[in-house]
């Protein structure tokens, strides 16, 4: 839900609370559209996110920060500038508008001044501006005079906020009223929660429509009319945040009121943070995944093509034999042929019926030679064969490691496990390394494995090839390991400690295998375990590429078996 008046309202009341006298420490900017000010208060450090995005538009606490971009761009420069080591005075709502205010005392070697950074919450429309006595020092969205903009934003223009929508305010109480009696004086029934909603959300300034239509059905339930209830609920609400979560568990959205199937929350900026976190999560790990799978369909594609040319040759080559028979035959036959003839018919010895086989030939060539020529043919054929033969399987072997990364990309769940796979496909030259930050700290640790506890027994899970290798290399040698056996999947190892493991933990080892697999959506997907000590990987092989022997298969149906997940 975009953030909207009746929101931002409370929520720059928490910060103000909350904020008001901290220190500005740091500032940096994770992308185009999102600012982060790290602002100590004197009791504890906070990260304020200010984001421009159109789905993500906000003024919110996090307990996250993202990665600063690595060469920071010309705002973050300026904020820099005139806000480090300023303190915050306040933060206001500007009337009954999605603009918050935040004011700070600036103070330098040579000057001392109020700049106000004003944080315009309007969906696509959304922008940061940055002033001191009303007039613009920078804009995150900046507009040109060839622009023929409505609004002028940039940097020595005076500020002008942005024009108010064609609404009512909620203050207008009693023409609201009278819009409201004309909207029912059309309708035979009265109008339920959802319709009122929608007309709160279009006659009222300030009000997105999950507001309004939660506005509407509580407004059912009392006597006041529609523009008492709206202005008090808009104005004097009290603030009882809640997120509310969908059938699956995701959160759909966050309100300042309780609402059905809503969670509470301690505060409306913890019910902002827990939204907006999730949904950034969510969007970050669906493009990640979007930009892995369409660089291992590019490089399936040409390995596909490769595949192709390689087998049409082969194709081409396969008359390699009969090419040498013709040769012979013509050799054992030259003084049958006449010199300049274009074909001849001979017996067939080496046909079990010995029937005859017609001989094309080229007429400006002997006969001696035209046998000749067959013998060169079939020599060519041959080394075509043997060169391709070892390349034919070298390609079905990448086409094979290929999928095995598409794989482990359909199981990701989260950007933990796209993390090394994305590291992998750089490493195959497949994908550009972004671009290191100067001072930057040191990389992060690899991810963990996935790990559960099952019966006293440790059952360790890899995201994906890399994983795989590593958990194999830390197995000991009388450890369990398991692999579907028709399917690309996850490694799985139960670490054995010395003792015997028991059938129900080999079943639950199994069918976590499975579930981490591309035969997740079916159901007794066989999977081989064995000792890790007779699983080897090959010198040179791809990551996750092993072999096996002395193995037993069992049938398993995929579970991921969450609740046993020893949480990371």
């Amino acid at each position: 839900m975009p953030q909207d008046a009746f929101h931002i309202r409370r929520i720059a009341r928490e910060l103000d609370a909350l904020l008001k006298g901290g220190k500005v420490n740091r500032v940096s900017q994770a992308d185009k559209d999102e600012v982060t000010l790290i602002i100590y208060t004197g009791k504890e450090t906070v990260k304020l996110v200010l984001s421009t995005n159109a789905s993500f538009a906000r003024v919110c606490l996090s307990q996250t920060e993202r990665e600063p971009a690595p060469i920071a761009p010309n705002f973050c420069m300026l904020l820099r500038k005139h806000l480090l080591g300023a303190e915050l005075l306040g933060v206001k709502q500007h009337e009954f508008e999605r603009i918050i205010e935040l004011s700070f005392h600036c103070v330098s070697d040579f000057s001392e001044c109020e700049r106000v950074l004003r944080a315009e919450i309007m969906g696509k429309y959304s922008n940061l501006v940055l002033t001191e006595n009303d007039v613009i020092l920078g804009a995150l969205k900046t507009t040109a005079l060839i622009d023929d903009a409505r609004r002028i934003l940039f940097a020595g223009a005076k500020y002008v906020y942005p024009a108010p929508q064609d609404k009512l305010s909620v203050c207008e109480a009693e023409t609201l009223d009278t819009r409201f009696e004309d909207f029912c004086a059309f309708r035979t029934e009265k109008p339920n929660a959802e319709e009122e909603g929608k007309f709160l959300f279009e006659n009222v300034s300030g009000l997105a429509l999950p507001t309004a239509t939660e506005l509407a059905k509580r407004r059912q339930k009392t006597t006041d009319s529609i523009g008492v209830f709206v202005r008090d609920f808009c104005l004097t609400a009290p603030v009882e945040p809640c997120v509310l979560y969908g059938n699956d568990g995701t959160e759909k959205d966050f309100f300042a009121f309780p609402v059905a199937n809503g969670k509470p929350m301690p505060s409306l900026l913890k019910a902002a943070d827990v939204y907006y976190s999730a949904r950034e999560n969510r969007r970050a790990f669906t493009e990640k995944r979007t930009r892995l799978e369409a660089v291992v369909r590019q490089l399936k594609k040409k390995q596909e093509k490769r595949l192709k040319e390689t087998l049409d040759r082969l194709q081409a080559a396969e008359g390699a034999e009969e090419n040498r028979i013709k040769g012979e035959l013509l050799t054992a036959n030259l003084y049958r042929i006449q010199k300049g003839a274009t074909e001849c018919t001979l017996e067939n010895w080496y046909s079990p019926d010995g029937e005859s086989v017609k001989i094309t030939l080229d007429p400006t060539l002997s006969p001696a030679a035209n046998a000749q020529r067959y013998f060169k043919l079939y020599n060519k054929q041959k080394r075509t064969k043997e060169a391709l033969a070892p390349r034919l399987d070298a390609e079905k072997a990448e086409i094979a490691y290929a999928e095995s990364i598409a794989a482990a990309i359909r199981a990701a769940e989260n950007l933990e496990d796209l993390k090394e796979t994305e590291a992998e496909l750089i490493g195959l030259g497949l994908m550009r390394p972004p671009k290191e930050k100067l001072g930057a700290k040191k990389k992060d640790p690899a991810a963990p494995f996935r790990e559960y506890l099952i019966e006293g027994f440790r059952v360790l899970s890899g995201r994906n090839n890399l994983q795989n290798d590593r958990l194999l290399k830390a197995a000991a040698e009388n450890d369990l390991w398991l692999h579907t056996q028709k399917y690309h999947s996850s490694h799985v190892i139960v670490i054995a400690g010395g003792k015997s493991v028991p059938e129900s933990v080999i079943k639950f080892a199994a069918e976590v295998c499975a579930y981490y697999s591309d035969g997740r959506e079916g159901d007794k997907i066989p999977v081989d375990y064995c000792l890790k000590k007779h699983v080897k990987k090959p010198p040179r092989s791809p990551a996750g590429f092993v072999v096996y022997t002395d193995y037993k298969t069992a049938l398993a149906t995929p579970n991921s078996h969450r609740e046993w997940a020893i949480e990371q």
